[in-house]
């Protein structure tokens, strides 16, 4: 059950007919693509350092990640591919997005994240207050500095950058 290469048949694969296919192989050395059959492709170690490309997507590629990838980061792309979504190393996704990542981190204290989360969680100035036995005011200086570095005009907007730049998670 073996291509010349050592690479393995995949019309046994291609019969089973499973919804996303795991792969080291290059997208172009993975001949059922040939044949008309179109998994959910999960690649590790992609064709080039910026594999995504228009024609990988319409191939079917749903997943992008490193050779290196975890057991966990896998059955997540697997997952993710499955649910169609599409998932990238997060090097990759910076390569395909410079505009979140050549800007300078925004810098906030650690007052300022315990706030931004917070507000993620959708909590008011009163509530913020309340948790963090500061006074409202406060609170309001806080949102505002918040606001100021991540250069956002509202508080969801605030969040969704500090998502985006990693400085929260949800």
């Amino acid at each position: 059950m073996e291509l010349a290469g050592g690479f393995p048949d995949l019309s046994a694969v291609e019969a089973l007919h499973p919804d996303v296919v795991l792969s080291a192989l290059p997208l172009a050395e993975i001949p059922s693509l040939a044949n008309g059959w179109l998994p959910a492709y999960v690649l590790l170690g992609g064709d080039s350092p910026s594999g995504w490309t228009q024609e990988s997507v319409r191939l079917g590629v749903r997943a992008l990640l490193p050779r290196d990838a975890s057991a966990e980061q896998i059955l997540a792309a697997v997952e993710s591919a499955a649910a169609g979504l599409l998932v990238a190393d997060p090097r990759e996704f910076e390569a395909l997005l410079p505009s979140y990542t050549t800007s300078e981190p925004a810098v906030l204290t650690a007052r300022e994240l315990e706030v931004l989360r917070m507000m993620a969680e959708g909590a008011a100035n009163k509530q913020i207050a309340w948790k963090l036995s500061i006074s409202e005011h406060t609170v309001k200086f806080h949102v505002a500095s918040i606001l100021g570095k991540l250069n956002a005009g509202t508080r969801t907007e605030a969040v969704t950058i500090g998502i985006r730049k990693g400085l929260i998670l949800i």
